[in-house]
């Protein structure tokens, strides 16, 4: 099943990948049947440009999956925690 706004939200995003101006940029994907890819790379190496850039990230994907789920900060971040303790990546 998708949402209304799923196809939409994936032309979007594809189509922000190709900008030119980006310094960062993530994107997890969950299959449905349950395999995991992620991608990720960063216009520096400095590992405190690198902490930000990944700090960013995860604050804005909390903030939103907080607000659509009707939870808290602290109980995605929670969740968070236990998934990638969780996980081997490749």
């Amino acid at each position: 099943m998708t949402t209304p706004r799923f196809e939409a939200v994936k032309t979007e995003a594809a189509s922000a990948l190709t900008d030119d101006d980006l310094r960062s940029v993530y994107t997890g994907l969950v299959h449905e049947d349950g395999r995991h890819e992620y991608y990720l790379g960063n216009d520096t190496e400095a590992a405190a440009e690198l902490r930000e850039a990944a700090a960013v990230q995860l604050g804005m994907l909390t903030r939103v999956l907080a607000d659509r789920s009707d939870s808290t900060v602290e109980e995605i971040a929670e969740l968070a925690v236990e998934r990638a303790e969780g996980m081997e990546l490749r």
